[in-house]
């Protein structure tokens, strides 16, 4: 069961109250019914995210790979941990996550609070042991123990890693943007506020482009994504030579887990790995397009670097596989309507980054 909160007492990106102005285009906000918002936890949250004591070698914290100044990214194609290790994975956006259904590209967390619990334990990203190494680290600051115990009303002996996820989800839930040029444009009915140019590739974006079939929208708010998950053919390349034989193998019974497979091979099953499906290889979550001018380098791999280059990608049909979704096919754009669509993404950069750049 979740419950609804009013849009007004939450925060965004740097903790400033919101508007209602900035809040123009977004759906509701869920929030779990555990896990009630309150300003302390929400501060708690905050604190607990930019702390790089919470990693293997206290070089880590959760803004590391998600920066405010880079719309909670971190520009890199992969992200990068403890001890300069790289990832198979680009870290995505922790704006408007709220809304997201699962989370990570492969949708493996169910919730916020699941989600901010997996990269502490990753041993490329934070590198702790355990759960009881996080709980550990967080009882030895006073102010800590302090605010659990005024929070959760509880000891630093009952702490654990989840009370930890708890307030880092809630401030996560606080860190939303609506209110772009095309919020104004399409849903404040300010029509003088977008060019033509991204007014026509709204339009392309909607129609031709065939892109709102996954990032979705309606006429009353858009998250630019509809919460599923699809095989557009990045990555396939570094599957397509050990696909065969993985599904024979499969197939024969074997455990898809004792296959052996290059961590980069692996990563690129993409759901799979959580369903152990196999219509599922390949697939990946449709992420949100907010922001998408600000969060180069694209894809679950990093691999695309301007927005020019995803709009050519989509256009050739993607890169073949056999798993390929049947909606990701030639769109025979023209350039002008190329640009029309880049013009269009970037008109749905929030207007709370607009005035920062």
């Amino acid at each position: 069961m979740k419950q609804r909160i009013i849009k007004s007492l939450l925060l965004v990106c740097f903790c400033c109250p919101v508007s209602a102005n900035e809040l123009l285009g977004l759906p509701d906000l869920p929030v779990p019914a555990d896990n009630p918002q309150t300003q302390a936890k929400i501060e708690l949250g905050r604190l607990l995210f930019n702390d790089a004591r919470l990693s293997g070698d206290g070089t880590i914290s959760c803004a590391s790979c998600h920066q405010p100044e880079k719309a909670f990214t971190d520009g890199l194609p992969v992200a990068e941990g403890i001890n300069g290790q790289k990832g198979t994975r680009n870290a995505p956006t922790v704006v408007n996550s709220v809304f997201y259904q699962t989370f990570f590209h492969d949708g493996r967390a169910a919730s916020l609070e699941e989600q901010a619990l997996g990269p502490f334990l990753n041993p490329i990203e934070h590198g702790l042991k355990d759960k009881k190494n996080l709980a550990e680290i967080v009882k030895q600051d006073k102010k800590y123990l302090e605010k659990f115990a005024e929070i959760f009303g509880i000891s630093k002996d009952q702490i654990t890693a989840e009370h930890i996820a708890k307030a880092i989800a809630s401030f996560e839930r606080t860190v939303i943007n609506g209110n772009s040029l095309f919020d104004q444009y399409f849903y404040g009915r300010k029509r003088e506020v977008l060019s033509e140019s991204a007014a026509r590739g709204s339009r392309i974006f909607r129609r031709k482009g065939n892109c709102s079939n996954c990032h979705e929208m309606n006429w009353k708010n858009a998250f630019f994504s509809d919460n599923n998950f699809y095989n557009i053919g990045v990555g396939s390349k570094k599957l397509n030579p050990v696909l065969d034989d993985f599904l024979r193998k499969i197939r024969s019974g074997v455990d898809p887990e004792k296959v052996n497979l290059t961590a980069q091979q692996r990563a690129e099953l993409g759901r799979f790995n959580v369903t152990k499906i196999i219509a599922d290889i390949g697939k990946f979550k449709t992420p949100s397009l907010r922001n998408v001018a600000l969060t180069a380098p694209f894809m679950h791999d990093g691999s695309i670097a301007s927005l020019e280059e995803v709009i050519d990608y989509y256009d050739k049909g993607g890169d073949d596989n056999q798993f390929k979704d049947s909606a990701i096919f030639p769109l025979k754009l023209t350039d002008q309507e190329k640009k029309d669509l880049v013009a269009f993404l970037r008109s749905l950069t929030s207007s709370s980054y607009l005035k920062k750049q």
